[in-house]
């Protein structure tokens, strides 16, 4: 498995030359590059643009392992305002023309949300469960012809509330190009990591996002540093062996380092050395 660094980890707007230099000095194979409205990644940056952002990860010995979205937390892929459903999909097209142009197979899509405290609306369950789907139904065509993978996250969104129900609610879609892009903290305050793991398996789980929570906290303070929390990471890492999964393991953080922006990932680096032995 390879090891990477999502840059949701730091602010929107973080020096992405700085920053991959920092992950490459921690030791990572690569990173998830995550688009914003105003990040140097944004949904008006050019294909050379690209290419030159590419070239640069490239020389440093990096991989870009997959795209993020910062903006899809501003508009609702599950919501009921056409207009704003409409330009969810087009930060999905986006992320997914970044994804191909970066060599990277797999987008991270925040699937919408029925309610979250840091983002607009609230939605009824069932509309946000038929809207989703059938936003992704709508964009899996147009990931399939570019061959990137939508990987859908579990994250604070009132949606998708098991693996039972997560499961199925992919299966309902049935594209190979809609999967999972499973967080194992984000999951620790209505579940275990390892059975989702298990119950999503090989085909759906298209990436992993580590990061370590604190069950008895609430709201983001819950979010710690890897082992801190109360991820079972032995059982996780069997889970993972069990479903065969060889792909990319990502850190991710909030940006909470406010003087050392960096110091996460170095010690993110150094725990995931003591369990995986690399």
């Amino acid at each position: 498995m390879k090891l990477g660094v999502s840059f949701y980890t730091f602010a929107q707007d973080v020096d992405i030359r700085e920053a991959c230099e920092e992950a490459k000095k921690a030791g990572y194979d690569g990173v998830e590059l995550v688009l914003s409205e105003n990040g140097q990644i944004n949904m008006k940056t050019s294909d050379k643009e690209l290419e030159q952002i590419r070239a640069m990860v490239h020389d440093m010995g990096l991989e870009v392992c997959s795209i993020g979205a910062w903006n899809m937390w501003e508009h609702n892929l599950a919501g009921e305002d056409p207009a704003d459903v409409s330009y969810a999909r087009d930060i999905a097209k986006k992320q997914i023309d970044i994804a191909s142009a970066m060599g990277a197979d797999t987008v991270l899509i925040v699937p919408g949300w029925v309610g979250t405290n840091f983002a607009p609306g609230v939605v009824s369950y069932d509309k946000a469960y038929e809207n989703s789907q059938n936003s992704l139904m709508t964009l899996a065509p147009y990931a399939e012809a570019a061959k990137v993978n939508m990987g859908v996250e579990n994250v604070w969104n009132k949606f998708l509330l098991s693996p039972l129900e997560f499961r199925r609610f992919l299966d309902e879609i049935n594209s190979p190009y809609v999967g999972a892009y499973f967080d194992v903290g984000n999951i620790i305050y209505i579940g275990y990591p390892e059975q989702w793991i298990k119950i999503l398996g090989s085909k759906y789980i298209k990436k992993l996002h580590f990061c370590d929570a604190r069950s008895e906290v609430a709201g983001l303070n819950m979010f710690v540093d890897l082992f801190e929390g109360d991820v079972d990471f032995e059982a996780v890492m069997r889970a993972v062996e069990s479903i065969a999964y060889d792909d990319w393991i990502t850190v991710e953080f909030l940006p909470n380092y406010q003087r050392y922006p960096y110091q996460s990932i170095i010690n993110a680096r150094h725990s995931l050395k003591t369990l995986l032995g690399k």
